[in-house]
């Protein structure tokens, strides 16, 4: 028990708690903030917090997933060729990663690959923001929460988001999700988290049985890590709805971007530097201060390709909200007819 009352596991217990109220403000899947929060605060190797984060992260995903299926909110038929997918190449990840690369070089090569996931995750982040923008533009497709699946297509989604998911615990919540808005723009927002959630439980379980297997599981991480996220998470939820998400949102996009870039650093990627000994500060932080005044610009000439004011309704919240009813000139209503006002939504009913 005096083990786990040291100041790395508080530490620990702090950065869950943390990222679990974002997580919780957002929705966003926690493997992309929490396991590079963990590597810089040097509480492990790569490998050691990857597993924990997977484990922990199977722990309180399977709770989520629970209340969903008893509500009827996931797409059973889709969540199974995903996981179908995504299942054995969960468990195959680690394992090619352990027999392509020198065991003195697992480290660098594990922070590599979580860099560019995060990387990743911000540009999917960012995408999924744009469709969503363009969707409520347009009027949106054809509400259809029992599309006609594409097996093919939804297979390789699930292997590519559980082999990212395998080797760097980063995309369960960002690659597939995006890609599921895209192959099915007619689901609800309901049902393509739902469905999300239903197949990252066995994913993620998958995941962490593997890297368990393959690198063991340390203990002092995971305890606290739980102990932090859980009521974390409950917080974050409870107060998401007095929170300005714009601002979160445009953080984690920052933050991922930022973190990516650190974590190629430290690794030696050759463009950026020789590894931990030769990091580069300066330029991590010039590159979110970058992005961080670029973004809003970026966002404000993409609105107007759409059509509208570079910046005011409809906000990133709006966005993302299902219920959100568009009232711009030339926006179609949710009946069918074009909105003539210049900012109101259309009357209930």
């Amino acid at each position: 028990m005096a083990d786990l009352i040291t100041m790395t596991a508080l530490s620990i217990l702090a950065a869950g708690f943390f990222v679990g109220i974002i997580v919780g403000l957002t929705g966003m899947g926690g493997g992309a903030l929490m396991t590079p929060a963990l590597i810089f605060l040097g509480v492990g190797a790569p490998a050691a917090v990857i597993t924990a984060d997977l484990t922990a992260a199977a722990i309180y995903k399977t709770g989520g997933a629970l209340v969903h299926r008893r509500e009827g909110s996931p797409n059973m038929q889709l969540a199974k060729w995903l996981m179908i997918g995504s299942i054995p190449m969960a468990l195959l990840g680690p394992y090619l990663v352990s027999w392509v690369v020198d065991p003195e070089d697992i480290d660098d090569t594990l922070k590599l690959c979580l860099g560019f996931a995060l990387l990743i995750a911000a540009a999917t982040y960012a995408l999924r923001l744009y469709i969503n923008l363009v969707r409520v533009r347009s009027g949106g497709p054809q509400a259809d929460d029992n599309p006609p699946i594409r097996p093919v297509a939804t297979l390789l989604v699930g292997a590519l988001g559980g082999l990212l998911v395998g080797i760097t615990s980063v995309g369960s919540g960002s690659v597939i999700m995006i890609a599921l808005l895209m192959l099915y723009p007619g689901l609800s927002a309901v049902k393509l988290v739902g469905t999300d959630l239903v197949q990252a439980v066995p994913l993620v379980m998958a995941a962490a049985i593997s890297n368990i297997f393959l690198h063991g599981l340390d203990w002092g991480i995971l305890i606290p890590l739980v102990i932090g996220s859980v009521p974390g998470t409950l917080l974050g939820a409870a107060i998401a709805p007095r929170v300005p998400q714009s601002f979160i949102r445009r953080g984690i996009v920052v933050v991922l971007t930022m973190s990516g870039v650190a974590l190629l650093d430290k690794a030696g990627w050759a463009p950026l530097g020789a590894g931990e000994d030769e990091t580069h500060p300066m330029l991590i932080g010039a590159v979110g201060l970058v992005v961080l005044a670029l973004l809003p610009v970026v966002w404000g000439f993409i609105r107007k390709s759409q059509g509208l004011p570079m910046f005011g309704s409809p906000t990133i919240a709006q966005l993302e909200d299902p219920d959100y009813a568009p009232g711009f000139v030339g926006m179609k209503r949710t009946d069918g007819t074009d909105s003539t006002d210049t900012g109101r939504a259309p009357p209930a009913g």
